[in-house]
This record gives C-alpha cells, structure tokens and sequence, in this order.
C-alpha cells in the first residue's frame, strides 16, 4: 500500500455522507463495490478548476493536488478532477477506510505511441487485484486476470481487460471518441509525488487545459460535456451529441451536472486544443 494523503476523521465522516453512507463500507470486495459504484454516480471527472486555475495564471500546486483540498471543492462545488487529483483523492479515501489501495501509471492509447499519462488505483484482496479508475468511472470494480479477459458489463460504461504483450489493456469509451481506445496500465507502485510531479507536468500542456470536459454517471447513463457539446451514452449503448451555446453550456454544468454557479460562471471560454509540443513545427 503506497502512502496516501491523510484525510482527518472529521473530513471521512462528511464524504462519507455525501457518498450515501451512515456507516463505512466493510473491507472486502462487496464494500469496495459499494463505495466506487457511490464514487462514480456522485464525483465527475472534470477539469473545470484546472482551468480556472490556468486563466488566472495561479503558480500554487495545481488544483486537487492534495486529497483535503480535492474533497473540500467537492462538498462546496460538486467539482472531482482530472486523472492525476482524482486519483490521488480516491487513493486516500480507499487508503484511510483501510483498503490495500495502490497507485497505478498507464497510458491512453488515443494515438501512435502515446507517452504514459494516466493515473489510476487499484485494490488487492489477497491474490486479486481489481483496478477503480476515477477518470473512466466504469461503476464497477474491473477485476485484472493474467489468463482470461475480465471486464464489467453495462451499455453505457462497460469495459473490458485482457492482457497483451504483458500488459493489461482495458478498452472504454470516452466521451469524445465514442469508437473508444485502450487504457495500457504500465506499473503500479506510484507514490504521491510521482503523481504530482507527472500532475505538474500537465500545466504546460494537456488536452485537459483548453475546453471544459465533465464525465460523470447518471442513473444507467453517462452524461457529460467536452469539445462545446452535450453528450450522453444512453443506458442501451446509444450516443447522442448535442452542440452548445456558452450559456447553454454553463446551465448544463450547474443545473445538470451538480457544479456551483461559482465556479460555472468562473469559467474561461472553450479555447481550441493545440497539438501536444513535442509535434508542434
């Protein structure tokens, strides 16, 4: 079990209750079950601080880097956080109700030989290890199996996993490539500062840095905005995209996607992404 920010009981006790607990969950698979399925219908993943906090040129820790820091925008603006701050808070959230939790690297296999850019978790029960990933928000444990390909069944957020070439790839599908790709998990292991260092990082240059990206589940669908649309995977696997106005836009994040006015209306308007530097000319 990697090192996890520490969350004071205080601060457990009132994520606890927002995720829809009286009491914490049992340290087994069926309790882990329960909080990331909580996990994945109530925390987004979002970039909507990351950009506030790149308009106003801020040169503090990136927002989210800390786990406290996450959880307290959470409870007042309904915000989670992209790879790196999401994980890192639920590592510390899974690492302080007592289960062996577990930093992971991978990469999202979006174009040729991408670099690793992706954080995850994963849990282990004795022999098993079962990855909960806060981005791809797959509303259930993925159990990880050398020998037989695993995956979690549902229209909207299912995956798959499989082994190849001595990696697991798990195959999900972003908002904005509905074709979907493969998440690679490269190594687990990673400690606190690797994920700020690899967080820090993103401040020059990320997808996550230009438009505003909100993914989070609803009901049996996942609903969300990126690229200036609305887009929703309908529970029987159907995608429907929506373009949107700036006003449109900030009404779906506030009255449709739980994020505070405060923060909506923060905003700085959708710029177009660049290509990533190194394949700039």
């Amino acid at each position: 079990m990697s090192a996890a920010d520490p969350l004071t009981d205080d601060l457990l006790e009132r994520v606890l209750e927002r995720l829809g607990f009286s009491q914490a969950p049992v340290i087994e698979l069926a309790g882990l079950e329960q909080i990331y399925a909580a996990w994945c219908r109530s925390v987004p993943f979002d970039n909507v601080r990351k950009l506030i906090h790149l308009h106003n040129r801020d040169t503090a820790a990136l927002a989210g880097d800390n786990a406290t820091e996450f959880f307290e925008a959470w409870l007042r603006h309904g915000t989670g956080g992209t790879c790196w701050p999401g994980h890192g808070a639920l590592h510390s959230l899974l690492s302080a109700l007592g289960f062996d939790a577990d930093r992971g690297i991978g990469t999202m296999m979006a174009s040729a030989d991408p670099p690793p850019g992706h954080g995850t978790v994963i849990v282990r029960f004795d022999d098993n290890r079962y990855m909960v990933d806060a981005s791809i928000l797959h509303g259930s444990p993925l159990r990880l199996d050398e020998q037989v390909v695993t995956g979690v069944s549902h229209p909207a957020w299912g995956v798959s996993c499989e082994m190849r070439d001595g990696r697991w790839h798990v195959f999900w599908l972003p908002l904005h490539r509905p074709a979907g790709f493969d998440c690679r998990l490269e190594y687990f292991g990673a400690t606190r500062e690797d994920f700020r260092k690899r967080h820090e990082l993103t401040r020059t240059w990320s997808p996550f840095n230009y438009s505003v990206t909100l993914r989070r589940n609803r009901g049996d669908a996942v609903v969300g905005t990126v690229y200036g649309q609305r887009v929703e995977i309908h529970p029987d696997g159907r995608i429907t995209t929506v373009e949107l106005t700036r006003e449109e836009q900030l009404r779906l994040l506030v009255d449709e996607l739980g994020i505070s006015e405060e923060l909506a209306f923060a905003l700085p308007q959708d710029a177009p992404t660049p290509p990533p530097p190194a394949t700039r000319r």
